[in-house]
């Protein structure tokens, strides 16, 4: 692949992918990374790439529901091999307002793949990036393999089920090089405030209350973000075509279980609260949210076995260098929170 499209690139797990391919990888062509620049995607989060990389990589700002523009980039760019990261993903937005989630994660996909299809051969493979969450509540001892039955609890998921299943229709309806990852919950830098390790992380530095849904049991399998690149660009390079690949950290952890570790390696690293109170004092219990599913669970072991990747990170030293991140970027975070991004934005890309 010499013209890599990248969707979604803006975002969390897209600018991670993107930094590690030009940085660390053995890939040597382009990128075009391609964000409709939602309140969740940072292209200031690039900066540096788009300077030191200026030759290996190019932002555009269009959405793909606008299939019109994509048509336009596909060509100008002349896209040989796509990285799909572009979604809606936040499950509570899921909640309240489905509507983009419908058009971003299944219109959208479906524009893709329709452009892909009608440039013949050009294309050299599709990759999808989907989620655990397609497969439901885990209830039971067991795991979630490339078999498991698709059983989605809520918009955004049942949105994410509905593009994994249009991606292999076009692998055997119309011969599409794809392939599939499920992965596992993401953290690690450059994540958007919103979801549960960053949020914590920043109230407690700031004081705030920590809001925890339920009784906080619920299980999660966390991945650090920097294991999930290497091993979608492994699915990319070595995966066999049509197959899907479930990716997990093996880092299986109750909600309140990864609130209490920030807290108490926060009391460690910047010290206690000011009356010497513990961290964990600031922990509270909310309503919890319609449709929570209790546990999600990853069996890596075809991705193991097959192409030999495996992750790095233990949820222990992954969490240590995410919280060493945000503690070392206090101006990222104020742009993001503040907004000051968004004019970044519009002064870079109105």
């Amino acid at each position: 692949m010499k013209n890599l499209l990248v969707t979604g690139g803006a975002g969390f797990i897209g600018v991670n992918f993107i930094r590690y391919l030009l940085e660390e990888s053995d890939y040597e062509g382009r990128i075009i990374n391609l964000d409709k620049l939602t309140y969740a995607g940072n292209p200031e989060s690039l900066c540096d790439i788009e300077t030191n990389y200026a030759d290996r990589y190019v932002f555009v700002k269009a959405d793909i529901v606008d299939r019109d523009s994509l048509s336009v980039i596909f060509d100008k760019y002349e896209i040989d091999g796509i990285c799909h990261f572009a979604a809606e993903s936040h499950v509570d937005r899921s909640i309240a307002s489905p509507d983009e989630f419908i058009n971003t994660n299944i219109i959208g996909t479906y524009n893709l793949l329709e452009l892909s299809r009608e440039r013949g051969g050009r294309i050299k493979q599709f990759h999808h990036i989907s989620t655990d969450e397609v497969f439901g509540s885990l209830e039971e001892e067991k795991y979630f393999t490339e078999l498991t039955s698709y059983k989605p609890n809520s918009p955004y998921s049942a949105s994410k089920a509905s593009s994994d299943h249009l991606v292999r229709a076009y692998f055997k309806t119309y011969e599409l090089p794809i392939t599939i990852s499920n992965c596992s919950n993401n953290y690690g830098p450059f994540q958007f405030p919103e979801k549960l390790i960053p949020l914590m992380i920043l109230n407690t530095l700031e004081d705030k209350a920590l809001p925890v849904y339920g009784d906080g049991l619920n299980i999660r399998d966390w991945l650090y973000v920097r294991d999930h690149c290497t091993a979608i660009w492994t699915i990319m390079d070595k995966g066999r075509i049509g197959e899907t690949y479930n990716i997990g950290g093996r880092n299986e952890m109750e909600n309140i279980k990864v609130v209490e570790m920030i807290c108490d390696y926060l009391d460690v690293i910047v010290g206690t609260r000011p009356n010497r109170e513990k961290r964990r004092s600031l922990i509270s219990f909310v309503t919890d949210r319609p449709g929570h599913d209790r546990r999600y669970a990853i069996d890596s072991t075809k991705i193991n076995n097959e192409l030999g990747w495996k992750p790095v990170e233990s949820f222990e030293t992954g969490l240590l260098k995410t919280i060493k991140w945000y503690l070392d970027n206090e101006e990222w975070v104020e742009n993001v929170r503040s907004g000051e991004y968004l004019d970044w934005i519009k002064a870079h890309y109105s």
